[in-house]
């Protein structure tokens, strides 16, 4: 009988420590990188991706599923720029930020406590999430356009025109 209590007594240990060493977010398995799904109408627009410091972080095309790292450092959350391009259309940048999770939150109230909140989660990540998995974009066709084709004409706003080329303009008359 002895036996059976100490076995009892070793495995309640076993759980507290276990429930002081570790924290909610971690627990839950948010740590480690996210999953961002990026889609463009029409598909197989060129996707950028940076983060804060400008490294590029990835180069393909639509659609696209990209993992990313939500943790820059200890309390600090990643921030990423997703750069969407395709000929013939307007560039669009959409800014995708990190913040802080519900589970390391709430859930280290009920689980982990000072040692969630203050070491593992900041540590692992798994605090932070994006703040969306998902960019579908519609691009809109440029209101400039483009000359493809040598030799063809196009209208074009004087406005648009790079300084550096107005000199080369030549006048046509308006007979």
């Amino acid at each position: 009988m002895k036996n059976r209590s100490l076995s009892v007594s070793k495995i309640l240990v076993s759980l507290l420590v276990l429930t002081i060493l570790v924290s909610c977010a971690t627990i839950v398995g948010k740590g480690g990188p996210e999953t961002l799904n990026v889609r463009s109408a029409p598909d197989q627009a060129n996707v950028a991706i940076t983060d804060e410091s400008g490294t590029k972080i990835f180069e393909g095309k639509t659609p696209t599923v990209v993992s990313l790292e939500k943790k820059k450092g200890y309390f600090s959350g990643k921030k990423y720029n997703v750069k969407i391009s395709l000929t013939d259309y307007a560039e669009q940048n959409i800014t995708i930020d990190t913040r802080v999770g519900g589970w390391y939150i709430g859930g280290n109230l009920l689980f982990g406590g000072l040692i969630g909140w203050l070491i593992v989660d900041p540590a692992t990540g798994a605090m932070w999430t994006l703040d969306t998995n998902e960019v579908n974009v519609t691009l809109e066709a440029s209101k400039h356009g483009s000359l493809k084709e040598p030799g063809k004409a196009g209208i074009v706003l004087l406005q648009d025109v790079p300084l550096s080329l107005r000199d080369k303009m030549v006048k046509v008359s308006q007979e």
